[in-house]
């Protein structure tokens, strides 16, 4: 079922200690746009670049979901992320003076309570949902696993089998969104950690800023208090909501999760994200927001045998824009472009990226009238070859964006299979 995007009403701003660093941390919830999705942004970092709570985005980490762009980091998202996905919001800027979001009391309802506080509002575009079609099935060497499932609903349903120490509840837990019991049955419960594994990860920097108060110690000679039943289990699904919440949409899924761990949850979404990219594709119409050949030949000036973008399937305010190109035999650059075995050429890859982009930064209306013109190129990487027959996907992200330059990073791929990356930058002139 359809919903309405929906941001955050009003504001909110609130501290906390990092659960691993230790540091006080400054965090502001902002209101953002329709399409924006969720952004983090470091204020104690000069020229930060956006960070769209994207997998493209994450970096390895066992232990918490970080998530880094063109130097800018912030890691324990999860938490946030969760809470943000609980109570189906979508579009808010993150605004975070460290590497790191503060722990709180350990759990997620801090988050939702601050939401609230904010407000929420609907707005006018439809939020995207990948109703699953086929399982998705991740495993670690551990035996971890967790299979993603085709819906016997309208919603998210998880199912959790979790594997504590001896003395622990180890009952299986299940959630399901629709009954919108969130912060009742989700939010309240607070992190973990095996007592044999204290000493150690205190000596590898993690858990500076861990209590009693916000961290159960599991396994220990004196068993933690619980603040609500099976809380260590109901914590590893806010975990597995707020790693699924890097999808960018509503998931419509039967999730089993035995034993999972950020790594394997980060592992799911990557493949969760590649299969709603493939639907986008495959879509027989475009999705609202999309742009056919019409559209684009009204916002670009470029025309054949120069327009190298056929459609834009998907665009998310100024902050994202996605576009196909089939590549046929026809294309006038194969005629002299090693003719015996046409390849298509990285600049003209380049120059796809500079048209989405081109497409997306116009859309502010300071900007019209305005034509962006390409200024430099730089952080340039081909992956792989793009030929005859292939579809390429045009991806960019805006970076900076003001009322004269933007910067975007752009990516290019065919199927899974990365084909180029760049930055680019533009001059927005009078046309």
């Amino acid at each position: 079922m359809v919903r309405k995007q929906r941001s955050l009403k009003t504001t909110v701003k609130f501290e906390g200690i990092a659960l691993h660093s230790g540091e006080a941390v400054k965090v502001c919830l902002e209101p953002a746009p329709v399409g924006t999705g969720i952004v983090f942004r470091r204020s104690d970092v000069e020229d930060p670049a956006d960070i769209p709570a994207l997998p493209d985005y994450l970096v390895h980490s066992s232990r918490r979901t970080i998530l880094r762009r063109s130097g800018s980091e912030v890691g324990m998202v999860e938490h946030l992320l969760s809470a943000a996905s609980g109570m189906q919001v979508d579009n808010m800027f993150v605004t975070v003076d460290g590497a790191e979001l503060p722990g709180m009391d350990g759990s997620t309802l801090a988050y939702g309570e601050h939401i609230q506080k904010a407000g929420i509002v609907e707005q006018k575009g439809d939020r995207q949902t990948l109703k699953l079609e086929r399982p998705v099935f991740v495993r670690n060497e551990g035996g971890a696993e967790i299979i993603a499932l085709p819906p016997s609903g309208d919603a998210l349903f998880v199912r959790y089998l979790p594997g504590h120490p001896e003395g622990v509840d180890n009952q299986t837990v299940s959630f399901h969104s629709e009954n919108n019991r969130y912060l009742e049955d989700i939010a309240p419960a607070r992190t973990f950690v095996r007592a044999e594994e204290v000493e150690k990860l205190l000596a590898e920097g993690y858990g500076q800023g861990a209590t009693a108060e916000n961290t159960l110690v599991l396994g220990g000679d004196t068993p933690p208090e619980m603040r609500i039943e099976q809380e260590p289990t109901r914590h590893k699904i806010s975990d597995l909501m707020g790693d699924l919440a890097l999808l960018g949409a509503d998931l419509n899924a039967d999730i089993v999760a035995t034993r999972s761990g950020h790594g394997l949850n980060q592992a799911l979404v990557r493949e969760l994200r590649s299969v709603l990219e493939e639907e986008e594709i495959g879509l027989d119409e475009l999705p609202e927001g999309g742009y056919d050949i019409r559209d684009i030949v009204r916002i670009i000036p470029h025309r054949y045998p120069f327009l190298l973008v056929d459609r834009v399937i998907r665009v998310e305010g100024t902050r994202r824009a996605v576009g196909l190109k089939n590549v046929s035999v026809n294309e006038e650059f194969f005629q002299g472009h090693w003719p015996e075995h046409p390849v298509m050429p990285g600049v003209l890859q380049l120059e796809a990226m500079a048209q989405v982009a081109g497409i997306l930064l116009l859309r502010k209306l300071e900007h019209s009238g305005k034509i962006a013109v390409l200024a430099s190129i730089d952080k340039v990487r081909f992956r792989g070859s793009v030929v005859p027959g292939d579809q390429l996907r045009i991806e960019v992200e805006t970076l900076r964006l003001n009322r004269n330059r933007g910067q975007v990073v752009g990516v290019t791929k065919v199927g899974r299979r990365l084909a180029a990356e760049a930055t680019l930058s533009f001059a927005l002139v009078d046309a």
